[in-house]
């Protein structure tokens, strides 16, 4: 198995993305058989009645995760939730779940999303190396 830091966490919900606060965070790859990721976020105790509503309707949900730096692209896991606990100022969920192979690169989805805006020539390169430095979110629709 291995460990990594998760910056970043985003449940994507048809054409809208539901930012989760981490107030600490890590995502592990089980490196087993079924390709097996687990992420696990401590975040606020306001989100309980959302994560336990997926729970409870035992529905998938697909993770968008930034994995050790901001800077990097994310990854999306489709994921169900294992565990819900309640502490006294905080939640801790634990998603189990694996990588979505088939998402297309940032740079791909950020690219169409500049040139369904009608970017062309200059403009186009100059929107897009500004954007793929600052990696601005996309709308939920250019997810794969």
């Amino acid at each position: 198995m291995k460990s990594f830091k998760l910056v970043s966490l985003e449940i994507v919900e048809n054409d809208t993305t539901v930012k989760i606060p981490l107030h600490d965070a890590l995502i592990i790859n089980k490196e087993d058989d079924r390709f097996t990721w687990l992420l696990e976020a401590y975040t606020d105790l306001s989100l309980y009645d959302y994560f336990k509503k997926i729970y409870d309707e035992n529905r998938d949900i697909i993770a968008e995760a930034v994995i050790t730096k901001l800077e990097n692209d994310p990854a999306f896991f489709q994921t169900k939730i294992v565990t819900l606990n309640k502490f006294e100022n905080r939640i801790s969920v634990l998603l189990e779940g694996h990588l979505r192979r088939k998402r297309r690169d940032y740079s791909e989805i950020l690219l169409e999303s500049l040139l369904q805006k009608g970017l062309s020539g200059e403009e186009l390169l100059t929107e897009f190396k500004e954007k793929l430095k600052s990696k601005p979110k996309i709308k939920a629709n250019y997810i794969p």
